[in-house]
């Protein structure tokens, strides 16, 4: 009875720990936590492997975390079924239940393989816990076409030391640096908790510990390779507005509205002149060929006026295949990008579940997919690398753009989400994006986050959500490639598994 309470005391101590580490990551932003809630739940499994060192309690320990950061974290899923998707609320709120214990499971081998290969040396139970723990949210990058939201780096985007590991080795290469600081955090609280500070020979021998040597490397590396510039700018500064239409979710698709969409989007262009305009995803709420050519002539001259072009999102039909573009007109003629990673019941229905897209209201639900490798746009005598909605969640396939690429534009509409978590948290994405690209991000949303990110990750302006405005700048082209922009996500990978190897191996590290 007593080992059954304490094991039910740590799986509700590390939900706890997940539901807090939200906070980490946007619209919050308080980075540290996300080291504190790691650093408890290597806690959590260190002492579940000085005892019974069973590996379903592992499992269920990383599971319990995740299930609380993935309920807190994505909850607007279920405002997205449930609101918008018109799906009954109690199938919605099971729906979205669902879906968190699918992501969660993912991290469960974490916690099974930490008390199957726990060494006794601290330091290689640090190296075991990072290692797994990247390599978890690496697979569930990809597993099921991916989901890498609220990966550990991505709430490391500045002011916080561990945003300069970003262009070398990516996101996943930050949550590395973010675990491992997570378990040096526990072992400098460990130490500190049971040496006996009354004893001036204990401190001393304490003070210079290997831990606090660890993490002062770790965030002074950081820190340097922040100031580290990996490209350089190119060319003159170009101008820029990008347009916040914010029209409801609930009124874009109806045709008795689309007059009014383009008439707003017209206006914000024709009132905020630029070079470079653009418009969010599916900002025209129809297929191009429901458009009035007028109107296209129009957005056109407009462009030509402005020495420039305006890129807009809508859907392009081909005979019964229809796909989620963003086309441009202007001095560089037209031109076309379709989105390639589409997003599961969104905008594709997976095999097996034309049973459930019956029960919810989502227009245009099944995509195709674009070709994977697109050429950039050449747009206001730039090549811009675009990317339309949560594409720009998967930093490996934004980098298929790179080096050619000056600038990075993603088009989006988070209104599916309302007034949630997920904006800000997009937003916190493409500064991740920024950062492992050395670019700029140009964001143009339908309702929010707009925004322009300079290369470092930190935000050049932001539109408030929920208004209809123009994002007026000027942005600087820039060339060159990051390490991560060259290598991607495979030196992080093999150097994860080279943590785990170490721990799990005889060589006794302290």
């Amino acid at each position: 009875m007593m080992r059954f309470q304490q094991a039910t005391g740590r799986r509700a101590c590390a939900f706890l720990l997940g539901l807090a580490g939200v906070l980490a990551f946007a619209p919050c932003g308080w980075f540290p936590l996300n080291w504190l809630t790691l650093a408890g739940l290597f806690g959590l499994l260190c002492a579940e492997a000085e005892g019974d060192r069973r590996m379903r309690n592992g499992a269920w320990l990383t599971t319990a975390f995740s299930c609380g950061l993935f309920l807190a974290g994505v909850s607007w899923v279920f405002v997205s079924l449930s609101v918008f998707g018109g799906l009954p609320m109690p199938l919605a709120g099971l729906a979205t239940v669902l879906f968190c214990a699918v992501l969660a499971l993912v991290s469960a081998p974490v916690g099974a393989l930490f008390i199957r290969l726990a060494p006794d040396g601290r330091l290689r139970r640090g190296l075991l816990f990072a290692g797994l723990w990247t390599l978890a949210e690496w697979t569930r990058g990809w597993l099921l076409t991916g989901f890498p939201w609220l990966a550990a780096g991505y709430s490391q985007v500045p002011p916080s030391p561990l945003a300069g590991y970003a262009p070398l080795v990516g996101v996943f290469g930050v949550s590395l640096a973010s675990t491992l600081g997570a378990a040096l955090i526990y072992e400098v609280g460990r130490r500190w908790l049971t040496v006996d500070h009354c004893s001036t020979r204990a401190v001393l021998r304490w003070c210079p510990a290997l831990p606090l040597l660890g993490l002062a490397a770790l965030f002074g590396g950081g820190e340097y390779l922040s100031a580290v510039r990996w490209t350089e700018p190119v060319g003159d500064k170009l101008s820029v507005a990008l347009l916040q239409g914010n029209v409801a979710q609930e009124m874009k698709w109806r045709p008795e509205r689309l007059v009014e969409s383009l008439q707003t989007y017209y206006r914000l262009a024709e009132e905020n002149p630029a070079r470079l305009t653009v418009m969010p995803e599916t900002a025209l709420p129809a297929f191009l060929e429901q458009i009035p050519l007028a109107y296209l002539e129009a957005l056109r001259e407009l462009a030509l006026r402005q020495n420039g072009d305006v890129l807009f999102g809508i859907a392009v039909a081909d005979g019964r295949r229809y796909a989620n573009s963003a086309l441009s007109l202007g001095t560089a003629g037209e031109q076309r990008y379709d989105k390639v990673h589409l997003v599961p019941f969104g905008e594709f229905v997976p095999p097996g579940f034309a049973w459930f897209m019956a029960l919810v209201d989502i227009p245009l639900a099944d995509f195709t997919r674009g070709a994977r490798r697109q050429p950039p746009l050449l747009l206001a005598g730039q090549r811009v690398g675009v990317n339309i909605c949560y594409e720009d969640a998967f930093g490996e396939e934004i980098i298929d753009a790179l080096p050619m690429a000056t600038l990075l534009v993603n088009l989006s509409n988070v209104a599916w989400f309302g007034d949630s978590l997920a904006p800000a948290q997009h937003l916190q994405i493409a500064q991740m994006r920024a950062l492992e690209t050395g670019r700029v991000m140009l964001r143009a949303t339908n309702t929010g986050m707009t925004a322009i990110v300079n290369p470092d990750g930190r935000l050049q302006a932001v539109l408030p959500p929920f208004t209809r405005a123009a994002l007026v700048g000027e942005v600087q082209p820039y060339a060159g490639a990051t390490p991560f922009v060259r290598c991607g996500n495979w030196p992080i990978v093999v150097l994860a598994a080279v943590f785990v190897a170490l721990a799990a191996g005889r060589r006794r590290l302290p």
